[in-house]
Parts: C-alpha cells; structure tokens; sequence
C-alpha cells in the first residue's frame, strides 16, 4: 500500500478540522467574557515584562475574492483616517491600563492591507504605540505589505517607525490563477518590492504562498514557487487554500470546478514542499519554511517554537493584545475578542470601553489539551516528562489519552516511553491526530481541509 492510499485509508481526504492557531478554538469563545475580563487580565500583567501587540487594520482597495478575512473594501481615505482616530484612542486607553515598565517582543501590523494608511498616518500609529509601550534592541516590528499598495514614501515611514521584518503575500504569480481568485499581482512589481523594502534595511522578509487554487497544476505551482525562491525569502508559509463559500461569500465568484481534488492538494503541497527543501529551507512545523538563520529556525533547533493566530512564532510573550475592530487578545488566563464589526468597535472606543465582545476563560483541562496539540503542530512530537513536569495530570492519566489517540491511527504513530511521536509520512495527518485531544466539539461546516 503507497503513502497516499494508506493517508485515504485514515480519513485524511474528507477530514475537516481547525487549523489550531487557538486552542480552543475561535468557534468556541462565547459572550460570557467581556470587557472586565479584558481589563482585569492587562492589569495581571507582571511589571515591566514584554508582551505582543497585532493591530488589525480591515480595509482593502479591492477585495481578494480567496480571502476569508474580515476586510471591507473602500476607495476612500476617510473610513481610514477615522479608524486610525480609534485605533489611536483604543492604544492611549490601553496604555492608561497597562503596568508599569511594560516593553514590546513582538509588533505585527495585519489585515486588511495595512499598507493603505498614508505615510503620515503610519508615523502616527507607530508613534502612538511607542508612547505606551517601547521598543528593545530584541523587538521584532512586522508589517504585512501589499505590493500592489505600496511606494516609496510608505516604506521610508515603515523603516523609519522600525520595521525590521516585512510579509508580502504571494498566493501564485500564475496569471489565470490571479484572475480566478481575484489577485492580481505580478512577479514584477512583486520582486521590486521586495528590492525596496531591502533596500530600506528591512533584515527579514516572509512570504505566503497557496496551494489548493482553482487552475493550480503541479507545474504551475512549480513555476511560482521558484519565482518565489528568486527573491530570496527568509521564512515561507504554504497555506492550504480553504474554500469556504457558504461563510466568505466572496468566494462564490470562484469556480468550484476549477479546483483541484484533497489528492491533488497534497500532490501540489508535496511539490511546493519539495522545492524548499532543495532550496536549503528548514521545515517548519506542518506548512512553515525558513532559512536556517531565521528565528523559526532557531526556535525549533532549541525546542522554542510556539503557535498563535498569525501561524508559528518564535515569540516568548505570554500576552498578546490585539488592537482594532476583530482582533484577539491571548493572556494566561483566556482569550478576549474583540467585536467584529468596525462601527460596533468603534462606538465602543468612543463611549471609553474596550470593545471586548466575546473570548474564553482557561481551565486547567484547556492548558494541558492546549499544550499537547501545539507540541504536536509544532513538534510532532509530546515529551511524557514535559508534560506531567508542568501539568497537573498524572503519569496513569496521560498514558490512557496518549494510547487511545495511538490506536485511533492504527500503528501510524510511535507511542514509547517517552511520549507519542508522528513520523515524517504520517506528518499530512498531523491536524487529524491534534483533534483527537481538542475535547470541544468540532462542526466540519467552519473548518478547511485537512489537507
């Protein structure tokens, strides 16, 4: 029996599971959390520690018909300008709550296209942020970058507010797959963006490629990935595209028949796969790639890699504090969302609350299942030690959650007496094996393909 009969044979073609940035879920936040959990859980925050801030920017200029974000197309600067007026509120608020001393890790400014706000508008919010929360020579400020909404006087203002990491989404440089998917952007004006915002002194460069597009062959998408390879990326994400018409309804313009089958999909990421390895990339957890030198590199090689909402991390911070209309905010202690719609959050910023909308309250089962499936996204591997070392669950207790997941693949994974391991041809299924320990219920109709 080949690989791919025996991954068929375990479900892996019809599966549909989360993509375990979050554990629980998003799916799974409920109304009972609010704006008092927000506020009592920033004040919790050890003095003078370091936390993450993500700010959420929503608009587009046009709307990317693949993408599931929340985003809202606009031709005008004014929804932009007041937004950046709340934003600015929503951080001045945030740093009249924070304590004492507290620096920034991490800054990542999403979307939407971040980079639709005017270059004085950028200088604004980074000075803004600044004001509550500082810089260290070791914080690392991302940005994601829309070649097709970006110049010169942008990026100078990026690099002027300390930019040091930029994100360019890819998707495919194939034309009649831009087309299909409504994105449009050529390898040109790709590859001189990337020269600018080198040329800035800009150290690291992330890109997002897709796999799963309608019209995609596995020479076309060997054709975009070795484009791709020619502006030299630090770190590379290979997301499965998720067709999920009945929740982004932009996605009803692209054609389902023009997509390729769960096999297929895996002979395309196969393919992508392949050529970053070649290339000299390290593999990164299920769908990451980065040179050795880069900060998810090292984190692996020293058992550091971590997992949050913007995929895999290197980042130490305990808090993240999610800015803007959507964002969520991840503590110790659960996770705080924002409300989703701009107009809500905004008159919540306005009236001088924190627009907290729903989120999830930890218990000690959350922590450990938590921990368990990002050692295995990001690891594929759960250490017994580690685990009975900082969870309060007994050897006995471990060893029976451990063995049924075992079973539940029939002798496709590697159960010793140091924990449960997924070999490197059973990685495909690596999402599949992380659901067996999430103890919430999971609706098929809201998550991807496991593949």
């Amino acid at each position: 029996m080949d690989t791919q009969t025996k991954l068929g044979s375990l479900g892996l073609f019809d599966a549909k599971v989360p993509r375990y940035t979050s554990y629980p879920t998003a799916p799974h936040f409920n109304p009972a959390v609010g704006e008092a959990h927000f506020v009592t859980w920033i004040k919790a925050i050890p003095e003078g520690s370091g936390i993450s801030l993500y700010v959420h920017v929503p608009f587009c200029r046009r709307l990317c018909w693949f993408c599931a974000c929340r985003t809202q197309g606009t031709q005008s600067d004014a929804p932009v300008a007041a937004y950046l007026e709340t934003l600015k509120t929503e951080i001045a608020m945030l740093g009249r709550t924070l304590p004492a001393g507290v620096h920034l890790s991490r800054l990542h400014w999403g979307g939407g296209t971040p980079t639709l706000l005017s270059a004085p508008m950028m200088t604004e919010l980074a000075g803004a942020i600044r004001d509550i929360a500082p810089f260290t020579e070791e914080t690392e400020f991302s940005v994601e970058i829309d070649p097709n909404e970006i110049d010169g006087p942008r990026l100078d203002a990026l690099a002027a507010a300390g930019m040091n990491r930029a994100s360019i989404g890819v998707q495919d440089f194939d034309e009649e797959i831009q087309k299909t998917i409504g994105r449009l952007q050529g390898y040109d004006i790709t590859r001189q963006a990337v020269e600018e915002i080198r040329a800035r002194g800009v150290r690291s460069l992330n890109a997002d490629i897709l796999y799963g597009l309608p019209h995609q062959s596995r020479a076309r998408i060997t054709e975009s990935v070795q484009k791709l390879l020619s502006l030299n990326p630090d770190r590379v994400a290979l997301y499965g595209y998720a067709h999920v018409p009945w929740m982004a309804k932009r996605q009803q313009l692209i054609p389902s028949d023009a997509l390729p089958t769960p096999q297929e999909r895996l002979a395309l990421f196969e393919t992508a796969r392949r050529l970053f390895l070649w290339d000299g990339y390290d593999e990164i957890g299920i769908d990451h790639f980065a040179i050795p030198s880069d900060g998810l590199s090292v984190a692996q090689r020293a058992g550091r890699l971590r997992r949050n909402f913007q995929g895999y991390t290197d980042d130490t911070a305990e808090v993240l504090i999610g800015l803007g209309a959507s964002s969520i905010s991840r503590f110790p202690q659960g996770y705080a969302q924002n409300a989703p719609a701009t107009g809500v959050h905004t008159a919540a910023i306005r009236d001088g609350r924190f627009s907290t909308a729903r989120g999830h309250v930890f218990s000690e089962d959350d922590k450990l299942r938590a921990r368990l499936i990002e050692a295995l996204m990001c690891d594929f591997r759960i250490d017994r030690a580690e685990i009975t070392r900082d969870f309060a669950v007994t050897p006995e207790t471990l060893n029976a959650m451990l063995s049924k997941v075992d079973r539940a693949f029939a002798g496709h994974l590697r159960l010793d007496a140091s924990g449960l391991a997924i070999p490197p041809e059973a990685r495909p299924l690596t999402r599949m094996i992380a659901r067996k320990f999430d103890a919430y219920e999971v609706n098929a109709d809201g998550h991807s393909s496991a593949i």
